[in-house]
């Protein structure tokens, strides 16, 4: 059958705007002018490394595809890390989402603000705590009275360290507090240049496998309120509510898959190297995972524990004040 030039021009013509649409990438989001063409949004998102629920996503495309019925993909950027930096940077609006814990996030909030949470993962009872060396004397959180303690500043360590000595009704002074980065700790810790270290499990897994550390008091013996969050930038989530909602439920669902069968998500892109998880730290890792949570909207239970790690760093004055963490919370299940 033969097409008239004209409509063969005008076929030309949409197919080219059409493809100019689907190309034309960025977070701003839709065209905006109620064309069914509209540009697909880049996901800013921390590179996840070699484990975890984003690393699978990353690597078997399954995130994408989850955000491509949205419109959206991921751009991948940075490296994952403290909680700090990545608020720096959505604050900046260089940054879509990151992931953090509420302790971190509460001395992040201080700072004028422009990211929202909309995920929370229960505190991490088996994965978190005091790490000490064996053989080093320490049996208790009261053996630290006079010792040199590693923690990052205004973020989980330095609460775990706090709340230990807290719940121990030891006073804070009692104990040396070394500001040291997370990163940079394991050096120093395996010195002898700190007593011990309050940290969670992406750091404490190649210690407490190492055989040669172990936690003297863990996340569940200090009663920890140490949720893991997800963060997304106000201007993002206010543009694109319902790709925040695809990734909320892609991370809700991959992370109860990860919790059945850790191994899986454990050394995605390679075995070997500094990045590999193997041997005893693996078994420890899986252990942890599986008595871990899953991502979860924030519920009313959660924001009151919240408030209750506010309230504790407005007390031992890491905050100057206490931090309303109230207006910074998105309903992620609340219908646009």
């Amino acid at each position: 059958m033969n097409i008239p030039r004209t409509r063969r021009r005008a076929a030309a013509l949409l197919a080219a705007t059409a493809l100019a649409a689907l190309t034309a990438c960025g977070t701003s989001g839709g065209s905006g002018d109620g064309s069914a063409a509209r540009p697909t949004v880049e996901v800013r998102i921390p590179d996840p490394g070699n484990s975890g629920v984003l690393a699978l996503g990353k690597k078997d495309g399954s995130l994408d595809r989850a955000l491509a019925e949205v419109g959206a993909k991921v751009r991948w950027t940075g490296s994952a890390g403290p909680f700090a930096p990545a608020a720096q940077a959505m604050n900046a609006g260089q940054l879509d989402i990151a992931t953090g814990s509420i302790t971190s996030g509460i001395t992040s909030l201080a700072q004028r603000p422009g990211f929202k949470f909309f995920t929370a993962v229960a505190p991490d009872a088996a994965g978190e705590g005091i790490l000490v060396r064996n053989g080093s004397g320490i049996t208790s959180v009261k053996d630290l009275v006079g010792r040199r303690v590693a923690v990052n500043q205004g973020g989980t360590g330095e609460y775990l360290l706090l709340k230990a000595l807290a719940k121990a009704k030891i006073p804070a002074d009692r104990v040396e507090r070394v500001y040291l980065r997370p990163d940079q700790t394991a050096a120093v810790f395996n010195a002898g240049q700190v007593d011990a270290w309050a940290v969670w499990a992406t750091y404490a897994v190649a210690e407490i496998g190492s055989g040669k550390a172990h936690f003297v008091a863990d996340g569940a013996a200090i009663g920890s309120d140490n949720y893991s969050l997800n963060a997304v930038r106000t201007g993002f989530a206010e543009q694109h509510p319902e790709i925040v909602r695809a990734l909320y439920r892609y991370l809700h669902e991959a992370s109860a898959e990860e919790k059945r069968d850790p191994a899986a998500y454990l050394n995605v892109f390679t075995d070997v190297g500094p990045t590999a998880v193997t041997g005893k730290a693996k078994e420890v890792q899986t252990g942890f995972t599986r008595q871990g949570g899953t991502v979860d909207p924030i519920g009313p239970e959660d924001i009151e524990r919240f408030r209750a790690v506010a309230a504790f760093y407005a007390e031992q004055k890491v905050t100057k004040g206490r931090i309303d963490v109230t207006p910074h919370l998105l309903d992620i299940e609340k219908p646009a």
